[in-house]
Order: C-alpha cells, then sequence, then structure tokens
C-alpha cells in the first residue's frame, strides 16, 4: 500500500536518494528541506522535474529540523494535504571533521541540535498524529561509528550520532504500545557518492587546531585516504536508499530493528547484534518483553 512518508534533511545525500527512491517505489514522499524558496530553490525545482520524468509523486516540504515551529509546520501540511502521516525518516544530519578540544561548546551544541534535537522536534510535530491513528513507522538514519571502529578527528559528529541512536532505542520500547514500529538505519563510511566530508564543519578554535596538527599533521586527510582505500570498488550510496525503501515496504511488525549498510565492515553489525539482545533479554527478565515489537493497544 503506498504511505505518506516526509523525509528531514533531504536536499542531498542518503536524503535525496531515499527521496527518489521511496517515490520511484509507488509511495508519496515529502523531500524535507531548508530554505526552500531561496538556497534550496534548485533542489526543489530537481524534485519537481524528477517527479514529472518518471511519474512519482515527489513533493517538497520546507523543513528546518532547528525549529520547532518549521516542523510543526511540515507535518500540518501535509496533514491538510493527504490527511495523515504514515512515515518519518529522521536523515538530517551534519557532519564535522577536525581536533575534538578545537570546538567550543557552542559548536558541539549546534551539531547536537541538529543531529538529535532536530529529530525530537519532527518527533513531537508528527507523533500525535501517530499516536492517535495506533500506527506508523519512525525510520532513524544512524551511523556505524556507534559502535564500530571509529577513526579520530570526528569525535563531535560521533557523539551526535550516538545519542540519536539512543534516543531512537529508548523511543522504540515507548512507542510501542501504540502500535507505532521503529527502526534503524546504519550506514558505514560512503566517501563518494555524498558531500558528507566535503561540507563538513570545522572547529572556531584555530590555535588548538594548530598544536595538533604538530603531532597530526594532515590526520583528516590521511583519514579519508584511508578510509576510501577500504571501501570496496563497488560501493553503491544507493544501497542506503535501497535499504530503507526494503524497510518502509516490509510488513508492519516484522521490519527490522536495526539495518546495517557498511561495505567497508567496520564492526559495527557485530557489537549491535550484541547490543540489541541484550536489550531484548533485560526487557524479557523485568517482565516488559511486549515492548519489543508494536502492537495498538485496543
Amino acid at each position: 500500500m503506498s504511505k505518506i512518508i516526509v523525509i528531514s534533511g533531504a536536499s542531498s545525500g542518503f536524503g535525496a536518494l531515499t527521496a527518489r527512491a521511496l517515490a520511484d517505489a509507488g509511495h508519496t514522499v515529502y523531500a524535507g528541506l531548508r530554505d526552500s524558496a531561496g538556497r534550496n530553490a534548485a533542489q526543489v525545482a530537481a524534485a519537481r522535474q524528477y517527479a514529472t520524468e518518471h511519474g512519482v509523486d515527489l513533493r517538497t516540504v520546507d523543513l528546518d529540523v532547528s525549529s520547532q515551529r518549521s516542523a510543526d509546520d511540515a507535518i500540518a501540511t501535509i496533514l491538510a494535504e493527504q490527511g495523515r502521516v504514515d512515515v518519518v525518516v529522521h536523515n538530517a544530519g551534519h557532519m564535522v571533521t577536525g581536533p575534538t578540544e578545537a570546538f567550543t561548546p557552542e559548536q558541539l551544541a549546534g551539531i547536537y541540535d541538529t543531529n538529535v534535537l532536530g529529530t525530537q522536534r519532527l518527533n513531537r510535530a508528527a507523533l500525535p498524529h501517530l499516536r492517535e491513528r495506533g500506527e506508523g513507522l519512525l525510520v532513524w538514519v544512524g551511523s556505524s561509528s556507534t559502535r564500530g571502529g571509529t577513526p579520530p578527528y570526528l569525535g563531535p559528529y560521533f557523539a551526535a550520532k550516538a545519542a540519536m541512536d539512543a534516543l531512537a532505542v529508548s523511543y522504540a520500547g515507548e512507542l510501542a504500545r501504540f502500535g507505532i514500529e521503529t527502526s534503524i538505519i546504519v550506514p558505514g563510511a560512503f566517501t563518494h557518492g555524498t558531500n558528507h566530508f566535503a561540507n563538513s564543519g570545522h572547529p572556531a578554535d584555530e590555535a588548538i587546531v594548530a598544536e595538533y596538527d604538530k603531532l597530526y599533521p594532515d590526520l583528516m586527510a590521511e583519514v579519508a585516504r584511508r578510509l576510501a582505500a577500504l571501501e570496496p570498488a563497488d560501493a553503491d550510496v544507493a544501497q542506503v536508499a535501497r535499504a530503507i525503501v526494503e524497510v518502509v515496504d516490509a510488513p508492519a511488525g516484522r521490519r527490522p530493528f536495526r539495518t546495517h549498510i557498511d561495505p567497508s565492515d567496520d564492526g559495527s553489525s557485530v557489537v549491535s547484534a550484541v547490543a540489541d539482545r541484550i536489550r531484548a533479554e533485560f526487557l524479557t527478565r523485568i517482565g516488559l518483553q511486549d515492548l519489543l515489537k508494536p502492537h495498538a493497544q485496543g
């Protein structure tokens, strides 16, 4: 059945690819992006052209996850046009690179605002509707860095993605009795096909950066080269979009809790399997095993 889907951070990268893939699969997709009449006007036009050329229902909606009003307005727009929302895809995020000490606390707060608080704003806008209906799906686009091998100079970004993952896991149990399902998508490092590294933010304290450069000269460039060397030649960032389509199209109640897409295999899938098993065993031990699967209360 065709679903009504909203995706945050859909102007480029995983978000844009996923919006198109879901629309190709027959769903009505709202690609959420900031400043649709300004900086992202070209992306709005591109989405409209894609929809026309491919005969799919791909739309855009102004959605800035740093603003509760924007999140509320985006969901209200979709409800006014469609009468419902079925799937929320939390994809918006911002990467930063550099020595962690050189980022100001205010910069870290900004990174958390986009990667963590942005999901909370969108949830607060969409969940009242999903809870009232007693069904729905939250898809969280995380990172293999949360439990896999991690290189240095990505600390603030990795910390924010880990916080988002923890929030997703907690929400999964808290929403199960409302019939709302959770699925966490875990991409590894893709060095081609997205602008994550090219558009990454940098530390504000250049004096601290200079101190680190004495012992870690060109470290980020070295990390990027080594990650690229690990990546198989056939690695395709579109795999992430295809995995999300498979999750959305899977029968309700039988979707995977976590899906890894990591061609370089940083070990995250191994650690996550243990962590998710421990979560399931612990909830069972304390008599809350019903929180492991969505089931709307009658």
